[in-house]
């Protein structure tokens, strides 16, 4: 591990920091990441996968993670999740982000039933593998835990431990409702990358600023005036 040292548990009954199951959702390529299409044009489906791959790749790198789980039916981001290391499940339900989540966690369970599982994010990707560490060794054992995003009003991970049921309640405000659902909120104040989720050309430009992925790096590069015969694609970033 690279980053820095993980820190154990400053609670008593913490879920152990290892064999966890990662689930990611990604939707398919061609309506992925919709708000960003004034900013990315044309490149917006490379970004959302340029995206997952760089979240795969850090969560893959984190020492508590065993396995990743990708749901997604798209045929692309699919092969090359698959070539990175990842699980590929098909979104069965096709009803939306919660339902793809609940299966994608039911298929962990199913692969790993003693282990505890998490719904990651796929957008986060200046995702640092120590911080995902530290984060998922706050989940309390027999409970649930998320983390707000870094506007503090929606959810980047939702985690439950062995035997406990996730409850995904992911989209706009998730924050209030995964509290009112009786998961605990993990506050702690120095894992920005897993915070920081991306849909706006803002929120790009607040993750290159912390350090994004090889692949995000480059599909970004072609959106700035430099790129791509020094013309922007779509929008330049913020």
């Amino acid at each position: 591990m690279n980053q820095d040292t993980v820190r154990p548990c400053a609670e008593a009954g913490c879920v152990p920091p290892a064999d966890w199951s990662l689930v990611l959702p990604l939707k398919p390529l061609a309506i992925a990441k919709s708000r960003l299409g004034p900013y990315a044009g044309g490149l917006r489906g490379e970004l959302a996968l340029a995206f997952a791959l760089d979240t795969a790749a850090a969560a893959l790198r984190c020492p508590a993670v065993a396995r990743l789980l990708v749901v997604t039916d798209d045929p692309q981001a699919g092969a090359a999740l698959r070539a990175a290391g990842a699980l590929v499940v098909p979104d069965e339900p096709a009803l939306g982000l919660n339902p793809a989540l609940r299966h994608g966690m039911a298929r962990a369970r199913v692969l790993a039933p003693a282990a505890p599982v998490a719904a990651l994010s796929a957008d986060l990707p200046a995702l640092r593998a120590a911080e995902l560490a530290r984060v998922l060794a706050r989940v309390p054992v027999g409970g649930r835990a998320f983390l707000a995003d870094a506007p503090g009003t929606g959810t980047t991970l939702l985690a439950a431990a062995p035997g406990v049921a996730p409850a995904p309640a992911f989209g706009g405000g998730s924050r209030r409702r995964h509290l009112a659902s009786g998961a605990r909120e993990i506050t702690l104040p120095d894992v920005p990358s897993v915070r920081r989720d991306v849909d706006t050309g803002e929120d790009l430009a607040q993750a290159l600023a912390l350090g994004v992925g090889p692949r995000t790096a480059a599909v970004a590069g072609a959106l700035r005036p430099s790129g791509r015969g020094g013309r922007p694609v779509g929008r330049p970033l913020p």
